[in-house]
């Protein structure tokens, strides 16, 4: 029986990965210094809970099959000292995904923004053909009670792939790990900039991904990008590239509709980003095998990805959505998207800037325009969350300029929950738009006490 043990097995994908492994019938073991919900309680029911939270080198031993190492340990974790003292093998969590599908047909979804819900459409996709596919995605999906899934028989690994670092020992990007024989961009736009100083650095890591693609094997790329069809041209003559683009459809009361050879099909996603989205998913499934048509029916149930464009609630003229949005092209996508689905209605969208790039000074003005999209924007951040990045103070003005206007900007809590309360919802959509909860508010029961005023 192979055995592992994970440092850090809290973090939100090392749990996965351990869960996936136990699953498949290894022995799991794991430590971290702080596990949060919801790794904890998945942990637990899966029986690979550490007893004690802490670091302790007793938990390496020469029996060890592998230990794999999460981006929260440092390099001076004292159980990582020891498994090189052994001579263990030391594995990042790409490298280990990479170890686990290598003999298989592996898809990997790269880019800077779609990458989450071009895989849970191709998942859905599987789902609905009865398909046995192993799987990775960052991010938590409706129906699924791990992100991770390996198998002995599956033939092909659907993998999301990050360009975010992959260890504290290993500086490279998750996505240079896995090797596709079919690979996706679907757009690049300057992200991590506390790893990537410069958008040339940036735009590097995807032609390194690039080179990583089998010898025979497929890109499929997204033309209306700049930097991403530039890519395409560069690799013709040693991958078979395969352009996409956004199609063209019809906004109807009922939803969307697209028209696909003599069919139609109408679909619950709406904005121009997902049909894009769509037709890059609808490209790797025809490498897996999937004709056209199978694809687009299985799709007319694709509700969205978790949190992408997500519906918080609908009742007497008012819609909420939830969406991940808050890099600068996330949010001029999503707002326009809003916009377009409902243009007879006000759209009032509310952004807090959270990530490390996001609350950067000399980045404010990436996100010139972003919301114009929408009636009326709210942009909020937190000068405390600024802080404990230990960042450069930002103020007000600087996130009014480098937003181009047009925007109010708030950096309380409460004050944001003040602006929501005076407006009028009749006949209106609210867009919340953050990787965090503007520090505290439930979306949920806010979209029920405004509906309850109507």
């Amino acid at each position: 029986m192979e055995k592992v043990h994970f440092i850090a097995i809290g973090g939100s994908a090392m749990h996965n990965l351990a869960i996936a492994l136990s699953r498949k019938g290894f022995a799991v073991s794991g430590s971290d210094d702080e596990i949060f919900e919801p790794s904890k309680s998945r942990l637990e029911k899966q029986g690979i809970l550490p007893k004690t939270l802490g670091w302790n080198e007793n938990n390496i031993t020469p029996d060890l099959s592998a230990v794999i190492l999460g981006m929260h340990a440092r390099i001076d974790n004292p159980e990582l000292l020891k498994a090189k003292e052994l001579g263990l093998p030391i594995f990042s969590y790409p490298e280990y995904l990479y170890e686990q599908s290598k003999h298989k047909k592996r898809v990997v979804i790269g880019g800077s923004h779609g990458k989450t819900t071009i895989t849970s459409m191709l998942l859905h996709v599987c789902q609905q053909l009865k398909l046995n596919v192993d799987y990775m995605v960052g991010a938590q999906l409706d129906g699924y009670d791990c992100m991770v899934k390996l198998s002995e028989d599956a033939p092909i690994m659907i993998l999301e792939g990050d360009e975010y670092l992959s260890s504290p020992i290993d500086l490279r990007p998750k996505f240079h790990l896995y090797q596709p024989d079919v690979a996706i961009i679907s757009g690049i736009a300057w992200d991590h900039i506390n790893v990537f100083p410069t958008f040339e650095d940036y735009v590097h890591q995807f032609d390194l991904f690039c080179q990583k693609i089998s010898k025979n094997g497929v890109l499929i790329y997204n033309t209306e990008d700049q930097e991403v069809n530039k890519l395409g041209e560069k690799y013709q003559s040693t991958l078979s590239c395969k352009p996409y683009q956004t199609p063209t459809y019809q906004v109807t009361e009922d939803g969307v509709v697209l028209a696909h050879g003599k069919q139609h099909y109408l679909l619950q996603i709406f904005g121009a980003h997902n049909l894009q989205n769509m037709m890059g998913a609808m490209a790797l499934a025809l490498e897996m095998g999937i004709a056209e048509a199978d694809f687009l029916t299985a799709m007319q149930s694709f509700t969205g990805a978790g949190k992408r464009l997500q519906k918080v609630i609908e009742k007497q003229g008012f819609v909420m959505f939830k969406d991940f949005a808050h890099s600068p092209s996330k949010l001029k996508a999503t707002t326009k998207a809003v916009k377009e689905r409902y243009p007879n209605r006000k759209v009032i969208a509310c952004m807090e800037l959270h990530t490390f790039s996001s609350l950067k000074k000399e980045f404010l003005p990436q996100y010139h325009n972003a919301m114009n999209a929408a009636d009326e924007a709210v942009v909020y951040f937190s000068p405390d969350v600024v802080a404990h990045k230990k960042l450069t103070p930002i103020t007000k003005e600087d996130v009014f300029h480098g937003f181009g206007g047009n925007v109010l900007v708030l950096n309380e809590t409460q004050e944001v929950l003040s602006k929501l309360e005076s407006i009028d919802w009749s006949n209106a959509v609210l867009l919340m738009m953050s990787s965090g909860n503007f520090d505290g508010i439930n979306y949920e029961a806010l979209g029920e006490e405004i509906a309850s005023k109507l």
